[in-house]
């Protein structure tokens, strides 16, 4: 069974005095300052795998259900009944890389006493089918809501519906760890460039505002301004905290439903009103490429492309600029 080691730091000048060896992509070693993020985020600093001794001092084997990458995070789940799960995440700031051991108590997340509805949302007859980008990993399920979940993959978000045949609207959903990384590396600015060129579309992210100022692995200012800098930028794309995962579910899928049955109205507007265009009509004017067409426009021009998933920000960059 895979473990994950703690042991003591032998170099007596470090400020971290541990070590942390992770069993994954061949073993990574950290300088840490505790054995387990119980009630803060623990730095850890990267070192080589040669720094960990020939004869370490261990203080803790935690044996390991698993271990793996998920992003810029290494999902940790210990195999035993408490302090099960922890995350190890890889951001930058302010030019360097920085690396937390965090785990759910650290985070603080609020817990608001409060039941989501279970009605079904305004305007829906029937189930709603909401489409689930195929690289999304521990989706949504919209369970107790009147919803059929399908999988294929979306050229933007996490989470759309489609109506005639297009995507009408979408969301991108978002963790706080997630949402920092994403910021700060501008993966979340091409990400939400994308989601503008929708009829409707939003970034839902699984936390209160306010905790964006307890960050303490990146200054919270940054994090606030490059919040504020999108909502400016793409005015038609909000993004909106609410607390819990399950609030970001419920509101993903009140969007969505709202979104789907504007849609359909906007439509029969624009058959009934000869002339008129609707807001959904404006945006089939200039159709957003599918990632297939962009696809094969890159290795037209020589670039380097996967044959399927999801293409880079820089890829759809150039497209863009190049039409």
């Amino acid at each position: 069974m895979a473990e994950l080691l703690i042991a003591r730091n032998p170099d007596p000048d470090s400020t971290l005095p541990y070590l942390l060896r992770v069993p994954t992509a061949g073993g990574l070693v950290f300088r840490t300052s505790g054995t387990w993020p119980r009630t803060k985020a623990l730095f850890c600093y990267p070192v080589d795998l040669a720094d960990w001794p020939a004869e370490p001092e261990i203080v803790e084997r935690v044996p390991l259900v698993s271990c793996g990458r998920n992003g810029a995070a290494i999902d940790v789940i210990a195999d035993r009944r408490t302090e099960r799960r922890s995350q190890i995440v890889h951001t930058r700031a302010r030019g360097r890389e920085m690396v937390f051991w965090q785990s759910p108590n650290t985070r603080k997340q609020a817990r608001p006493q409060v039941r989501t509805p279970t009605a079904r949302a305004a305007g829906t007859d029937g189930e709603l089918e909401i489409v689930v980008d195929s690289h999304e990993r521990y989706a949504y399920r919209f369970a107790g809501q009147q919803v059929r979940v399908r999988k294929q993959a979306l050229s933007c978000g996490d989470y759309g519906v489609v109506v005639e045949g297009r995507v009408v609207a979408a969301v991108e959903r978002k963790s706080l760890s997630d949402l920092v990384s994403s910021l700060t590396n501008s993966t979340l600015r091409h990400a939400v460039a994308e989601l503008a060129t929708l009829p409707r579309a939003a970034v839902v992210v699984e936390e209160r505002y306010s905790r964006v100022f307890a960050l303490e692995y990146v200054r919270p200012a940054v994090v606030a301004d490059g919040i504020a800098e999108l909502a400016v930028r793409y005015p038609t794309v909000p993004i909106i905290f609410t607390e819990t995962r399950g609030l970001a579910e419920e509101w993903t899928y009140r969007f969505l439903a709202a979104a789907s049955t504007w849609a359909q109205d906007e439509a029969v507007i624009g058959a009934r009103i000869p002339g008129a265009e609707s807001a959904l009509d404006a945006a089939r004017t200039a159709p957003e490429p599918t990632t297939a067409q962009v696809r094969a426009w890159a290795r037209d021009a020589g670039l380097d492309v996967p044959d399927r998933g999801r293409l880079r920000p820089e890829i759809w960059e150039r497209y863009r600029a190049a039409h």
